[in-house]
């Protein structure tokens, strides 16, 4: 069944106005030094950039239309890019007696509000050396709203010295990084510090917090006691590689009043597990205005996978997932998959090594296509995805306009599935510019497919092919097809043309030019399932 790809629905046109206009109004590097638009403006200018580069993608249709209107939408795409990045370096309007103050602003290399430690080699703060580094915070009247502690480890001197400090402070601030902030220091000294810390941000009303790269435990989540249980409206929390267990899990949980407001949650890089699993999730489930949730390499299988699947279904502004490097299996991916279907808002999603298996991958590629219309990166490897798991994975990637990114390295795709997912993208993707199919036992037929489909892609940056199963001239094709777009071709220094498949029975002869080019005769036809 052919698909057509322009013109456009009206909802899809109404949902790059939304896209463009969140864009727009959430603060980024760009913004900082440009300046953020009002909500009002960026509405105004969304439309306007839309209009235009509809007009000049339909123009382009009706001069040359292609059946399937895959090049008017790239140029839709790239004309809403192009004319986005002109508005976000533009800033807002301003009148011209504004114009010095605001370029003043920009030429400032920090923020007046924000007051950072962090530069330079990670290093002991000595009593002495914090007295004098910590200088502008005792400043009267100071507008320090932000503060960074982070890659200087206090001991117990310095600890006392910052104390009086941050309570004078601790009124005004909104942001607090302590990671990395006790490195080195003996367990007991660690705690005590925390818990001055503690002591003295207490009552703070905080939208961003960050105690990651600290150790924590369990005796450091309660050594946090007194901040944490303050905490009404975070919306902001940053728990990366803190040795958070199954108690330590449930301490944050417990300790933390209310998370109505926060946004962003990450827990990466933990000792977490099933048990510490489900108490996160229940953290997630009161969390329904979360937009991003990182829960990667935290040793959670199947258990804590449903929970933390089912706890996903009540967060319906969820833009960023990542659960990536942990023990799921099929039946925390099906749990997943009908959870997905609340995240309309859906930009980038992590699912690599969680031994989906094609079962897993299959429900989950089907649940994404029903959803997610502005996705932008899709990552599946390392979960055994044969070419059987790619029909439904080709599927749902040729339905979306907006991806860049796409990594299913570590499969078992081979040339069957390979050559359906160059076929997918052919029909869309105009955005796409990186695609990582490494390791996947590809032979000639399928990398030379992949490769003549990504060369015509408009931006395209990255192609990863390298452990495969490639012939001599395979690789001879594909660094030809690359010769005008140097360093787009991956290294391809670990291929193998000599290797072979491990099932016996789908063993074939990459030897032969002859049996490729059959091969990729009968699976050049094979067709990507579109429902109707």
């Amino acid at each position: 069944m052919s698909v057509k790809l322009w013109p456009p629905s009206q909802s899809t046109r109404l949902m790059l106005v939304e896209r463009m206009t969140k864009n727009f109004i959430t603060p980024s590097f760009i913004s900082r030094k440009y300046g953020l638009l009002s909500k009002e403006e960026a509405e105004e200018d969304a439309k306007k950039i839309e209009e235009v580069a509809f007009a000049a993608a339909n123009q382009h249709y009706e001069k040359q239309p292609d059946g399937d209107g895959s090049s008017a939408v790239q140029i839709y795409a790239k004309e809403s890019s192009r004319l986005m990045l002109e508005v976000l370096k533009r800033g807002p309007r301003i009148q011209e007696d504004e114009e010095v103050a605001v370029t003043a602003d920009k030429d400032a290399a920090t923020p007046a509000n924000v007051f950072d430690i962090s530069g330079g080699r990670r290093a002991f703060i000595s009593g002495e050396e914090a007295g004098e580094v910590l200088k502008p915070l005792k400043v009267p009247g100071n507008s320090y709203t932000r503060i960074c502690f982070s890659n200087r480890s206090f001991g117990l001197e310095a600890a006392h010295v910052a104390e009086p400090i941050l309570l004078s402070i601790k009124d005004q601030l909104t942001e607090v990084d302590l990671s990395d902030f006790v490195a080195g220091r003996p367990e007991s000294e660690a705690l005590e510090v925390m818990n001055i810390f503690s002591s003295a941000l207490e009552g703070c009303n905080l939208r961003y917090l960050n105690l990651s790269n600290n150790a924590l435990g369990e005796k450091g989540v309660r050594a946090f006691g007194k901040l944490l249980k303050t905490q009404n409206n975070l919306e902001e929390l940053y728990l990366i590689n803190d040795g958070i267990s199954e108690e330590a899990a449930r301490a944050v949980c417990e300790l933390i009043p209310s998370t109505e407001k926060l946004k962003v949650l990450h827990f990466h890089n933990n000792m977490t597990g099933d048990e510490g699993a489900v108490a996160i999730a229940e953290m997630v489930k009161r969390s329904t205005v979360l937009e991003d949730f990182r829960c990667s390499s935290t040793r959670v299988g199947l258990e804590g996978g449903v929970a933390l699947a089912e706890a996903l279904g009540s967060c319906n502004h969820l833009r960023k997932l990542d659960l990536r490097d942990n023990m799921f299996g099929v039946e925390a991916a099906i749990a997943l998959s009908k959870s997905l279907s609340a995240f309309a808002d859906l930009t980038e999603v992590y699912l690599s090594y969680l031994n989906l298996e094609d079962e897993g991958a299959e429900a989950l590629a089907n649940a994404l296509k029903e959803c997610a219309p502005s996705l932008e990166v899709l990552d599946m490897a390392g979960n055994d995805i044969t070419a059987k798991g790619a029909s439904s994975l080709a599927a749902c990637i040729a339905a979306k306009q907006f991806i860049t990114k796409l990594n299913l390295a570590e499969n078992e795709l081979k040339d069957e599935g390979t050559i359906l997912i160059a076929k997918a993208i052919e029909v869309g993707c105009g955005q796409l510019n990186e695609v990582d199919l490494n390791t996947n036992a590809i032979r000639r037929a399928g990398a030379r497919l992949l490769a003549q489909t990504v060369v015509d892609k408009s931006g395209f940056k990255s192609l990863n092919i390298n452990g495969n199963y490639i012939s001599d001239e395979g690789i001879d094709e594909v660094k030809d097809i690359f010769k005008g777009l140097p360093n787009v071709l991956e290294n391809l220094d670990e291929n193998d043309p000599d290797g072979e498949d491990l099932d016996e029975d789908a063993k074939e002869d990459d030897e032969d030019a002859d049996n490729e080019d059959e091969l990729e005769s009968k699976l050049k036809d094979l067709e990507i399932k579109h429902e109707e």
